[in-house]
């Protein structure tokens, strides 16, 4: 199971999208520090999930939502 994941940042309100095969310890290694794209916004939080039986399908639907670009497509994904 593959999931694609919106995450928020709780410091500057600033979003993170990204898929994985494993949500619990990939959002472990965002609010470690790990990941560099997320360093300066730890901690993160899930505000936002879907689940793909295929890596492929997971990868589509993450493009997808980072084409939104905050938009009102993403806002509207968010209830926002």
């Amino acid at each position: 199971m593959y999931t694609v994941y919106i995450l928020k940042s709780a410091v500057d309100d600033k979003f993170y999208i990204g898929q994985t095969s494993d949500i619990n310890d990939r959002l472990r290694r965002h609010n470690s520090g790990y990941e560099l794209s997320t360093k300066n916004g730890v901690p993160w939080q899930i505000i936002h999930s879907e689940e793909f039986t295929t890596r492929a399908e997971s990868i589509r639907r993450e493009l997808q939502i980072k084409s939104y670009k905050g938009g009102a497509a993403f806002k509207k994904l968010l209830n926002l």
